[in-house]
């Protein structure tokens, strides 16, 4: 069905998913399917392994090598280079909080919209009155193609959200659900379920269902396996939810639990019957997390469940011979190494050997009294029967981190395994890049994450600019306060500036200017009022003002979202 006839029904600028991705480099592996000499596609694949440095990639590989008996994973014919991966320096009251080390937040703003951003910030500006960047997926969807968000993780989490939705924290994960509503996103498969039944209304949490509105946009709601299994392409907007927070690591899933692999064949099922092509991005969501609890068994096999939807995509694209496919990661976590302890081996024939992710085990571990406990613990889960008394005491006691016993736990089988972690955080090394078809000879060698937007939206023909103008001309995200009384107040000097005034400051009086109009309110700190109207505040040489301040300097009836935490301009 031709999307841009669907999207009349969708109210609002369409917030669509999609990453470039490079295309097919013409050798042996890598090109089959890929048109000779063609420059653009008419669908593009964008997979994010979440946490996937090189490291977690050299992991996967020796596991099907030396346990498995695989020579190479899928992506490995693939390789076209590797991509820097720094944020936007920020602090916060004296503190570095984002800088060379990205998160995903700032990672996935750069490589959906060609911009970099702060850590948290979900395709925003970086600025006290930031802007929204439009993704690749919100210009393709603007063109009119089908659209779709897969992952493994919540669907409201930081990857997928740089794709469909603009907020200042990747926290506020109800605005994100609720902004997926009128996103025109056409597929949106992933855990979060309880980000779709609640969301936060005037500062509370409230029981409201976003479940039915999705229902009355014409979305189909699938929660397991066999009723993503019973899709078809008629289904042409479908939620899938398949878990309250994020989906079953592979180790832990029951058989109602789909695989990364089954989430993306059903939604390429999908959207490729949209005659006007698709634009899709994939993420192996739970990589990053098994890197940050250091539990490294587990994060192997969500490495080979990525691997596996790879081939699924690979395979589609080469059939379809019209398709663009990019891979890579947001950045490497955990700071993982193949070696430890100056011994010149790993204990590869033990990675298959733990029966439950360390997830799994929390509870467990957080009720076990005794060192007795705890080895009968480990020895439920692992190979290991012989659990000294040390070891068993360091998980007890926890290594100190907020991960605390299952800290302990992946540390003592960690040394078992002969591998080794700078820490439970990300780390600033180079991530891999992956491409099949035209868009691969765009992102060939050293590239940044930037880049992958920019080539992945050259590839399908869609305006990356035109989408960030559009949404631009809507909102604008400020920082803000709340006083006493529950008002909520703005920088006055920043969001003067961004609605195209100036701000001046002649001593107690501060004048803002907005064509041609002016305001002047006194800084004298004796009057709560600005001009008898307006509640003021200064806040360490910030003036603070109410939205009302700035309707009246305007002539506009600006109005303050505050699910979202952005002025609506219009």
């Amino acid at each position: 069905m031709n999307k841009l006839w669907r999207r009349l029904a969708v109210s609002g600028m369409a917030l669509a998913v999609i990453a470039a991705g490079p295309a097919a480099i013409a050798q042996e592996n890598g090109n089959k399917g890929a048109s000779p000499g063609k420059a653009s596609s008419k669908n593009l694949i964008v997979l994010i392994g979440d946490g996937m440095g090189p490291a977690q990639i050299s992991a996967a590989r020796y596991y099907q090598q030396y346990v498995k008996g695989v020579k190479s994973l899928n992506l490995d014919p693939y390789y076209v280079g590797q991509a820097t991966t720094y944020a936007d320096r920020g602090e916060d009251g004296g503190t570095v909080v984002s800088g060379i080390v990205t998160d995903s937040a700032s990672a996935g703003t750069a490589f959906a919209t060609g911009h970099k951003t702060y850590n948290a910030g979900i395709s925003v500006s970086n600025e006290d009155v930031s802007k929204p960047f439009a993704s690749v997926i919100e210009a393709a969807e603007a063109s009119g193609k089908a659209t779709g968000l897969v992952t493994t993780a919540r669907i409201t989490h930081a990857t997928p959200a740089v794709y469909a939705s603009h907020v200042r924290s990747r926290d506020n994960e109800n605005a994100i659900a609720s902004q997926y509503l009128d996103s025109g996103v056409d597929v949106l498969f992933g855990g979060g379920k309880s980000f779709f039944v609640t969301k936060e209304e005037k500062g509370k949490r409230t029981d409201k269902n976003l479940i039915p509105e999705f229902k009355a946009k014409g979305y189909k709601v699938v929660e397991d396996a066999q009723s993503l299994k019973s899709l078809t392409a008629k289904d042409t907007k479908v939620l899938g939810l398949f878990g309250g927070s994020h989906v079953d690591y592979v180790p832990d899933r029951k058989a109602e639990t789909p695989s990364l692999a089954a989430m993306t064949s059903k939604a390429l099922e999908v959207l490729s019957a949209d005659e006007d092509g698709f634009a899709i991005m994939i993420e192996g969501g739970r990589i990053d997390h098994a890197g940050h609890a250091n539990d490294l068994p587990t994060l192997v096999q969500e490495a080979l469940d990525f691997d596996a939807a790879f081939k699924v995509a690979i395979d589609f694209a080469k059939k379809d011979g019209n398709t663009s496919v990019v891979v890579t990661a947001d950045h490497e976590t955990g700071g993982l190494s193949l070696s430890r302890d100056n011994i010149y081996e790993i204990n590869i024939d033990l990675w298959d050997k733990q029966k439950h992710s360390s997830e799994y085990l929390v509870g467990a571990l957080n009720e076990a009294k005794t060192l007795a406990d705890v080895k009968k613990i480990v020895a439920d889960n692992t190979w290991i029967t012989d659990l000294t008394d040390e070891e068993a005491q360091y998980i007890l006691d926890g290594d100190g981190s907020s991960y605390k016993r299952e800290g302990g736990y992946n540390a003592v089988i960690s040394k078992r395994l002969l591998v080794g972690w700078s820490g439970h955080g990300h780390s600033a090394v180079d991530v891999g890049v992956w491409a099949y078809g035209p868009i691969a000879e765009k992102l060939k060698g050293q590239v940044d994450n930037t880049e992958i937007a920019v080539a992945g939206a050259e590839v399908i023909g869609v305006d990356l600019a035109k989408a960030t103008a559009e949404l631009q001309s809507r909102y604008i995200y400020p920082k803000f306060k709340i006083n006493r009384d529950k008002e909520v107040l703005y920088p006055a000097k920043a969001l003067t500036e961004a609605l195209g005034g100036t701000y001046q400051e002649s001593g107690a009086t501060a004048t803002l200017t907005v064509s041609g109009k002016s305001l002047k309110i006194d800084l004298g700190g004796k009057a709560a009022k600005a001009n008898g109207k307006y509640t003021i505040d200064v806040d360490n040489g910030t003036l603070y003002l109410p939205l009302g301040a700035f309707n009246e300097l305007t002539g506009k009836t600006l109005k303050w979202d505050t699910l979202s935490e952005r002025i609506l301009l219009k």
